[in-house]
């Protein structure tokens, strides 16, 4: 139905966030404020507010600015989960359940120095992330879930910085971030970058090369997306893998970087997932890690591996399917998921609330069975 596809694009022009397009600036308005909280990738401005409509795998709506590359934010989560299922489709990682640790050596930072100063005699020149005892039993599934409870700093940002739990008084005594006690693996959900961009530098070990490469050969190209994404990363998260190198990428834009990317390539990886991963006759994706990633964990219900939002009990979009769900990134962006409807949806620049009518809207324009 033309008219209520119309009615759903105005609904979500409408509905466009009430933020700065400088992401930049963006930053420093919100995540910006935190400890530690500067940037250290780059940001790009944003466009117009965004919307693809692909059903039974044909656009049947777009507006705003389908093909200009924005950034994702925390869309990249998915993405960046997308390479550990491939790590182990390929024996890369034997299983989820695994824990993280025996997969990943001592990392070398990369550096241009060649003489370290004498303050720095004893330290050590390694990254070991899983040193602790804590730390030692986190599985690839804690990871992917957001459960690990992991503590350390990566990249000059601590665990605790990022949405630190604190009372919200200027005077906060900041020990209530530095000490608190730690959860068991696998208990408690904590959506935290710190801990995303851990998971990326783990499997950057296991390939042993730039994930951006791992996705470029296995899933982008397969589909047919362009020429135009980048998953980028931060300026001091470079390491050397066999003599190279590596920029070890970010799960999203907290702190700058992850993936600048249209909406049409948005559109594509959603098609793939709609699909159970498989594109025309080449079965990209293992159909058991999606139904996996669409579980819902054990310390949150409506998430599964990251960063796919369940519509469990439909509490997160009244109007659709409760089996729907979307990758789900900052700013807000999403890409939902229907195989009820056949249908794929991207959402660029809208606010939270006008979500779930744009959806409904869309929906309700469908033919009935």
């Amino acid at each position: 139905n033309p008219a209520l596809l119309a009615e759903a694009e105005q609904l979500a022009r409408a509905g466009e966030i009430n933020n700065t397009r400088d992401m930049e600036e963006s930053h420093y308005r919100s995540f910006g404020r935190e400890p530690f909280g500067q940037a250290i990738g780059p940001f790009e401005k944003r466009g117009e507010p965004t919307g693809l409509v692909i059903y039974k795998g044909f656009i049947v709506a777009a507006w705003g600015e389908p093909l200009k590359p924005d950034m994702t934010h925390s869309v990249t989560k998915s993405f960046l989960s997308t390479t550990v299922g491939l790590a182990l489709q390929a024996g890369l990682i034997r299983s989820v359940k695994d824990k993280v640790a025996p997969y990943v050596p001592p990392i070398e930072t990369w550096t241009t120095e060649t003489h370290r100063p004498a303050e720095a005699y004893g330290s050590t020149e390694l990254l070991h992330p899983f040193a602790s005892v804590h730390n030692q039993g986190i599985s690839w599934e804690h990871l992917l879930q957001q459960s690990s409870d992991w503590e350390g700093t990566l990249w000059g940002k601590p665990d605790w910085a990022d949405r630190p739990d604190a009372d919200p008084k200027p005077d906060a005594d900041p020990k209530k971030w530095l000490n608190r006690p730690r959860q068991a693996p696998g208990t408690v959900f904590e959506y935290n970058d710190v801990r995303v961009n851990l998971l990326a530098l783990a499997t950057t070990s296991v390939w042993r090369k730039p994930l951006p490469e791992v996705l470029k050969e296995k899933i982008m190209d397969p589909i047919g997306a362009s020429s135009t994404w980048r998953w980028t990363g931060y300026r001091n998260a470079w390491i050397v893998l066999d003599g190279k190198p590596v920029q070890s990428v970010s799960g999203g834009g907290h702190w700058g970087g992850g993936m600048i990317i249209s909406a049409e390539d948005m559109g594509r990886f959603g098609l793939l997932c709609l699909r159970q991963g498989k594109w025309g006759q080449q079965q990209l994706m293992d159909p058991a890690w999606l139904a996996a990633a669409e579980t819902p964990s054990p310390a949150k219900n409506d998430y599964g591996y990251m960063n796919y939002f369940l519509n469990t009990n439909k509490a997160l979009l009244p109007s659709a399917p409760e089996k729907a769900y979307y990758h789900l990134g900052n700013g807000n962006n999403i890409v939902y998921v229907d195989r009820e409807h056949d249908l794929v949806v991207v959402l660029r620049w809208i606010e939270g609330k006008s979500m779930d009518p744009v959806i409904g809207k869309i929906i309700a324009s469908l033919p009935k069975p």
